[in-house]
C-alpha cells in the first residue's frame, strides 16, 4: 500500500506535527504501508510573515498533479490544513478518492491571538476542510468532544507516545548539563515553540524561587529575554541533550491553553520530571489522574505542589504510552476510513460545493 503524506509542516520545524509524523513514517513498513510525503521542500516556499521558521509552499495544481502521478498512492492522509494540504484535498475530491485528515493545531486560537479574526470564522473554514474527509484524527477524548460539538464529523481517535530510550532520567553518576550551571534550585523548565500561543509569559511571570529555562525559539523570543533577563533562555535542543534537560529539571512548566496534545509532556515525564500546567485539552487527557503531575488554574500553585511528585511515577506513566500503539491507531483509521468510505461518501452535488 502506497501512502501519500501531505503535510505543511516539516523539518527544519520542531514540533509535535513533525515528531508524529517521523514516527508514523518509522512504523509504516510493519504496517504494510510504503510512506511518501509531500511537504514544503518539495515547493517554491516563501517564510511566513513573523514566522520564518514556518514555509508556505506555492504547491499549484500542477506540481501536486505530477507528485500525484508519480507516487501513484493507494491510500491518502493529509496532515494540515495549509497550502499543501488544500491542494490535495482538492485532488482527491475532484477523483473521487477518498482521504483521511487530522486535527493538530488550534487555528482559531492562534489567528485571533495575532489579529482580530472571530474563531467562529476560522472554525466555519476548518469544519468545511474537514467535512470532505472519510475520517479525521484528534489525539484525545476531550478534543473530540469538543470538535464533535462545533459540527465536526467522522473523528477519530490518533494518540501520541514518547520514545522512552530516548527520554529517560539521568543516570546516577552523570553530570547535570553545562547549560544549567549555577542556576539555583528549584528548576522549572519550559521546552517548546516561543510564540505567543503557546503563553510561555504566563510562566516567566509566575513569582517562583529557583530558576526558569527556557528551551525553544520562535519569534517571541527576543521579546521575552528582554522582558525577563532572569530567566535562562537556551534556544532548541533535541535528543540526548534535551533527554537531559528534562532530567536535571525540577518541574516541566507547560503553561499553553491551545494544544491539541502536548508530546512535550510524554518527554519530560519520561524523564521522570513532573509536570505543572492548566487543567485544559492536552494535559487533562495526558496528565490528569496518572499522578504525574500537577493542574490547577493557578499555575504558580500547580509549580509548588508538583515539586513533591515522586520522579518514579512519572516515568512508570511515561512506560505505558508507546509510538507502537500511535502507529497501530494511525494506520488502523486510514484502513478503516478507506474501507468504509463509500457508507460516508457526500450527497450528490457537496463534491463542487467543497471544492474552494
Amino acid at each position: 500500500m502506497r501512502l501519500l503524506v501531505a503535510t505543511d509542516a516539516w523539518a527544519p520545524q520542531v514540533n509535535g506535527v513533525v515528531r508524529s509524523l517521523e514516527r508514523m513514517a518509522e512504523a509504516a513498513p510493519a504496517r504494510g504501508f510504503e510512506p511518501f510525503f509531500l511537504t514544503p521542500r518539495d515547493f517554491r516556499s516563501l517564510p511566513m510573515p513573523g514566522y520564518s521558521e514556518i514555509r508556505l509552499a506555492l504547491a499549484g495544481a500542477r506540481g501536486i498533479g505530477v507528485a500525484w502521478e508519480r507516487i501513484d498512492p493507494t491510500h491518502v492522509h493529509i496532515a494540515t490544513e495549509g497550502t499543501i494540504g488544500h491542494a490535495v484535498r482538492r485532488l482527491c475530491i475532484a477523483k473521487g478518492r477518498p482521504f483521511t485528515t487530522s486535527y493538530h493545531t488550534r487555528f482559531p486560537e492562534y489567528l485571533a491571538a495575532r489579529a482580530p479574526i472571530p474563531e467562529a470564522w476560522s472554525y466555519a473554514w476548518l469544519r468545511r476542510f474537514h467535512r470532505a474527509a472519510s475520517g479525521t484524527m484528534v489525539s484525545t477524548a476531550s478534543l473530540e468532544h469538543e470538535l464533535a460539538g462545533r459540527g465536526f464529523r467522522n473523528l477519530m481517535r490518533w494518540t501520541r507516545g514518547v520514545d522512552t530510550e530516548l527520554f529517560r532520567p539521568a543516570e546516577p553518576e552523570a553530570p547535570p548539563p553545562k547549560a544549567l550551571d549555577g542556576l539555583p534550585r528549584p528548576i522549572f523548565l519550559f521546552v517548546g515553540r516561543v510564540a505567543v500561543e503557546k503563553n510561555v509569559a504566563a510562566f516567566l511571570g509566575l513569582d517562583l524561587a529557583g530558576s526558569k529555562v527556557v528551551v525553544g525559539d520562535g519569534p517571541d523570543r527576543a521579546r521575552l529575554a528582554a522582558a525577563h533577563p532572569q530567566a535562562r533562555f537556551l534556544g532548541t535542543r533535541t535528543g540526548a541533550e534535551l533527554s537531559a534537560l528534562y532530567a536535571a529539571a525540577d518541574v516541566f512548566v507547560f503553561p499553553s491553553l491551545t494544544d491539541t496534545f502536548g508530546i512535550v509532556l510524554l518527554e519530560a515525564m519520561a524523564c521522570g520530571l513532573p509536570v505543572a500546567a492548566y487543567p485544559v485539552t492536552g494535559p487533562l487527557d495526558v496528565v490528569a489522574g496518572t499522578g504525574a503531575g500537577v493542574l490547577d488554574a493557578d499555575l504558580r500553585t500547580a509549580c509548588l505542589a508538583a515539586l513533591r511528585i515522586p520522579r518514579s511515577q512519572c516515568r512508570a506513566e511515561a512506560l505505558r504510552r508507546t509510538w507502537a500503539e500511535s502507529a497501530r491507531q494511525f494506520f488502523g483509521n486510514i484502513e478503516s476510513a478507506h474501507a468504509h468510505a463509500a457508507d460516508l461518501a457526500l450527497p450528490a452535488g457537496a463534491e463542487a460545493a467543497l471544492l474552494g
